[in-house]
């Protein structure tokens, strides 16, 4: 009978057939197990043929598919780039694909009892649920302010003198006080314009 699969159900028999006899990748480099991403650029280089239908929104995989796969790794596991592996497999019939990826053949019929796919994944009903954690704890409340630091708070005034630059004073200037400190300030916005201190460059 001819397997036809999921992408999570070829999975779980390409790990399968990978438990027996393969020693891993070679370096860091390398995922030892492949995962979804790693057979969609298998696909996408040639290493690994296009899936062979669609199930609704899933695409369907079949036993060339798995042998493809397995031959790429073991052929990692020795050492071997995959553009020597896609010089050697590209194109290679399924009885090279056989040799060289060595599947169980229980791992390549389409019977569901060939491959335990509950197994592979978490049950996560029948797991004990874990403690959760103790709710947080409420925010502390600010300190009240004290009299003595009370009687320091006092309203403050401000002159906006152009160019983003601001002149704060303990007390509200009245309209005298504005047209003086414009003129006395003229030195200081001229300096600050100088030295590219103020928002548009200019002391006005």
């Amino acid at each position: 009978m001819v397997g036809v699969w999921t992408m999570d159900e070829l999975l779980t028999r390409v790990h399968r057939a990978l438990a027996a006899e393969y020693p891993g990748a070679p370096n860091g480099r390398v995922r030892e197990l492949p995962d979804r991403r790693a057979v969609r650029w298998y696909t996408t280089t040639g290493l690994v043929d296009r899936p062979s239908g669609m199930r609704g929104r899933n695409a369907l995989y079949g036993p060339r598919h798995l042998l493809q796969i397995v031959a790429v790794k073991r052929r990692q596991a020795e050492g071997r780039s995959l553009a020597e592996i896609q010089a050697e497999l590209a194109g290679a019939t399924d009885e090279d694909l056989t040799a060289a990826a060595r599947v169980p053949e229980s791992l390549l019929d389409g019977t569901a009892s060939a491959v335990d796919t509950a197994s592979a994944r978490p049950r996560f009903w029948a797991a004990t649920p874990a403690a959760l954690p103790p709710p947080p704890a409420p925010p502390t409340p600010p300190a009240p302010v004290s009299p003595e630091l009370s009687t320091g708070l006092r309203e403050l005034g401000g002159i906006a003198l152009g160019g983003g630059a601001i002149l704060v004073l303990p007390a509200r200037p009245g309209t005298p006080d504005l047209e003086a400190i414009a003129d006395a300030a003229q030195p200081l916005m001229t300096l600050l314009a100088a030295r590219g201190l103020l928002n548009d460059g200019s002391p006005a």
